[in-house]
């Protein structure tokens, strides 16, 4: 049974709630995730792999994922990382595409880092807005999907990686 860290960074919630349901996901799929704030992490050693998953907010990632990769740095050079993020508040491509250069961007800085997997979801706006003018972008049946192919993403990289020079 594989073993996740789920780690997160959240202003106002929903990111916690899409490592929530990637948790529970991978949980129903038999493996083993344990979630935590990334500024809760004290190690990562012991873990299979890690997700870790932070919003773009005003075009950048937020820097406490920027953090959480520089202090483990070490260990997670070495382990697979599957990385999302929640972004745009549309669902048209135009946003889309706008939030994937701004994460690209943000992940650029992490040259060392090779995840087995990149993703970007909708996002949501914050709890003060109510009702009819809250928008809402995520795609629980993508968060799902995603979910799902972690463990199969972290069987090819722990198969490339037994079978590397």
């Amino acid at each position: 049974m594989a073993s996740f860290l789920i780690a997160y960074a959240t202003r106002n919630g929903s990111t916690e709630q899409v490592a929530e349901a990637i948790s529970a996901r991978l949980s129903e799929l038999g493996s083993a995730a344990e979630m935590r704030p990334v500024d809760q992490v004290r190690s990562v050693e012991g873990f299979d792999a890690v997700v870790l998953g932070a919003p773009i907010y005003s075009g950048r990632w937020d820097p406490h994922a920027d953090k959480f990769l520089r202090r483990h740095r070490g260990v997670l050079e070495s382990l697979p990382v599957a990385i999302f993020a929640l972004g745009p508040l549309s669902t048209t491509e135009e946003a889309f595409s706008r939030s994937r250069r701004q994460f690209s961007h943000s992940l650029a800085g992490f040259r060392w880092l090779a995840p087995i997997s990149v993703k970007l979801f909708g996002g949501v706006d914050p709890p003060k807005r109510h009702g009819a003018d809250r928008r809402d972008a995520r795609d629980w049946a993508a968060i799902q999907a995603w979910a799902d192919a972690l463990p199969d993403a972290l069987r090819l990289a722990r198969a490339g990686h037994d079978h590397s020079p």
